[in-house]
């Protein structure tokens, strides 16, 4: 029997303070003029004191779970991708599980920074297909704002803090691309490009947790170029064209990269969910969070192709494609 991951229900939370563009302009030497123009960001949402990644993967986590019908009891696992954890250790997956009331099955964090949600996505679909689990939660989460340097102009206005979620259950299917669920994904890295988006500090360097440093220019190039070919990728493996995909949910990094990508694919700009106006980027929580928000407002609709990717430190980069 073939066994596909189905998505059962998405959701997603948003911390409650907002900061635009000309807030941050009152602190370092930028404008929203210059930040719109060169970004699409326009504000971003910033967790409270004391509000943690671990706070908002709940959030978004019960909402999940409430629009796909299941309950906490019923899942097997939970994979909770975050670059932002509230502790070294345990896995703030754990603490996610426990306040769920999910006492049985496994959880765990994984790390692949903005890929997060594709990598975490891709890992709990092949528990679910091999029978390791039946249903599982997987959840994007992040709180950039505690990991950025505020006086860096180039970099503190494009992160934002957020969490999306989506419960995937295996159920049968015949192994052909009319089948809803998780078609296919598809993972890469190459550690060559390790210095150019990452933090400066971990507890085996500095036993400090460090900044957000970026060389801007070439993660907007390796971008483009990448993630048009893991797009590509994914349609390949599914003999689809381009005009066959009814929605691209991209990583929400920069409205530039996004549009560049859309048009190497020939797609139309009402086929992208964009949300990085509003959110700016979340990292691993930027598909998901946009996912949800299509799902809500009636764009994306049951038996729909959604093609979901991104790129991220490390460099990671990889693809999705889920027929909801």
């Amino acid at each position: 029997m073939i066994l596909r991951a189905r998505v059962l229900g998405c959701g997603s939370y948003l911390p409650s303070r907002i900061v635009t563009n000309d807030a941050l302009a009152q602190r370092v030497d930028t404008s929203d003029a210059w930040i719109v123009q060169r970004t699409g960001i326009r504000q971003r949402h910033v967790a409270a004191e004391g509000e943690h990644t671990s706070d908002l993967a709940e959030a978004a986590a019960r909402e999940a779970l409430e629009r796909a019908g299941v309950k906490p009891a019923e899942l097997d696992l939970i994979v909770l991708a975050t670059a932002t954890p509230d502790n070294t250790f345990p896995a703030t997956a754990t603490k996610v599980q426990a306040r769920l009331g999910m006492t049985g099955g496994f959880a765990f964090d994984l790390q692949a920074v903005c890929t997060g949600f594709v990598y975490a996505t891709a890992v709990a679909n092949n528990f679910l297909i091999a029978g390791q689990a039946r249903t599982a939660l997987v959840i994007g989460a992040e709180t950039f704002s505690r990991i950025l340097d505020w006086e860096d102009r180039a970099t503190c206005v494009l992160f934002g803090d957020g969490a999306g979620a989506m419960v995937l259950r295996a159920e049968p299917g015949t192994g052909t691309v009319a089948d809803r669920g998780v078609l296919s994904t598809h993972l890469h890295s190459d550690g060559r490009d390790y210095t150019k988006l990452y933090v400066d500090g971990g507890p085996s360097t500095t036993r400090t947790t460090g900044v957000l440093r970026m060389e801007g220019r070439e993660v907007f190039r390796s971008a483009v170029n990448r993630l048009a070919e893991v797009v590509a990728e994914a349609l390949a493996a599914n003999r689809l064209d381009p005009d066959q995909i009814d929605w691209l949910v991209p990583h929400q990094a920069n409205r530039r990269i996004i549009e560049a990508t859309a048009k190497k694919l020939n797609l139309s700009p009402d086929r992208v969910i964009m949300t990085v106006d509003r959110h700016a980027n979340t990292s691993a929580a930027s598909i998901p969070l946009a996912l949800a928000e299509g799902v809500r407002d009636g764009r994306i609709r049951d038996g729909q192709l959604v093609l979901m990717e991104a790129m991220g430190g490390g460099f990671t980069w990889g693809s999705a494609l889920v027929r909801m």
